[in-house]
């Protein structure tokens, strides 16, 4: 149900249908509470209609807009590299480094015990890492080769970021 202030506005604003402005006018003309709320809400309207509103100086728009491109340009751009990525490729690539320490130090074949004697030589048989086996030895030179050039990699951009810094 519409209170009298809302029937009254609607009259007002035009937003009623004809039947409705006919019935609200009959209220005005009999009822006194009608009357009266209408009166008062008619000089509102006026008082309304009388205000003038200031826009904003072009000169205040201008300091807006300068002072929003000024507070985003002082916040850089942000990498779209994830730090937990860059992270887990690291872990991945020292734990495979360990890997292949752990699978080196296996395959070291003793077959006597080391002597006593101040001369500490390793015998003959004391073999290390043999890669005609499992691996190729082009893929262990490549793997290494690969490691040297990301953190090659890693390293500059450490330091691009690190001058940056001292800059801003």
């Amino acid at each position: 149900m519409k209170t009298i202030e809302e029937k009254i506005w609607n009259y007002i604003d035009g937003n009623c249908t004809p039947a409705e402005q006919e019935a609200i006018a009959r209220l005005i003309e009999q009822d006194e509470a009608y009357a009266a709320k209408y009166a008062e809400l008619l000089a509102l309207n006026a008082e309304f209609a009388a205000m003038e509103l200031d826009e904003p100086s072009m000169g205040f728009n201008y300091k807006v807009m300068e002072a929003i491109r000024a507070e985003q340009a002082l916040t850089p751009l942000k990498a779209t590299i994830n730090k937990k990525l860059i992270l887990g490729i690291a872990a991945f690539f020292v734990l495979s480094i360990l890997a292949l320490l752990v699978l080196m130090g296996s395959n070291i074949q003793i077959s006597e015990k080391f002597p006593v004697n101040v001369n500490l030589k390793l015998p003959d048989s004391a073999k290390l890492f043999n890669v005609s086996g499992e691996f190729k030895k082009t893929f262990v030179q490549s793997f290494f080769i690969l490691d040297v050039i990301l953190a090659l990699f890693l390293t500059d951009s450490y330091l691009r970021r690190k001058k940056a810094a001292k800059q801003a």
